[in-house]
């Protein structure tokens, strides 16, 4: 129970969202660009001061009949990465369609490709927040 805190990883954003496992509802937070991981963990550890997360979940990009590809590798070493850094349990979420959910979902709200790329990332974060809540036991489906 309590916040946790999802990440959308990508080589050079990476999409963050928040989310309370008792209410089960995501919210995209923001999207990190920086290119070194040193930056990046810097910015993933300032979040993590901030929200105080009890959970942390890592979006896992597949092909679509689910085999591993070369981001999933990269997906999941960071996920690696996170849990040994910050020493906080790391899930992995299936993330297949949450890039494409994420631009119909900016679509209805009516804006442009553009326009939506920089919340892009963050709305596949909360895509992704969105499956694991989805996926836990406990949830209501």
């Amino acid at each position: 129970m309590g916040t946790v805190l999802a990440f959308d990883f990508g080589e050079k954003r990476i999409g963050v969202a928040t989310g309370e496992t008792l209410l089960a509802s995501a919210h995209p937070l923001t999207v990190i660009r920086a290119e070194s991981n040193d930056e990046r963990f810097a910015a993933i550890g300032k979040l993590i001061a901030e929200w105080q997360p009890e959970q942390l979940v890592v979006g896992l990009p597949t092909h679509a009949d689910g085999t591993p590809h070369e981001m999933t590798r990269l997906a999941t070493k960071f996920a690696e990465r996170l849990q040994k850094r910050f020493n906080l349990p790391v899930a992995m979420a299936d993330e297949r369609l949450s890039s494409l959910d994420a631009e119909a979902r900016l679509r209805e709200t009516g804006r442009n490709a553009k326009s939506a790329k920089p919340l892009l990332d963050a709305v596949a974060a909360q895509l992704i927040l969105q499956t694991w809540f989805e996926s836990l036991p406990h949830a209501a489906h």
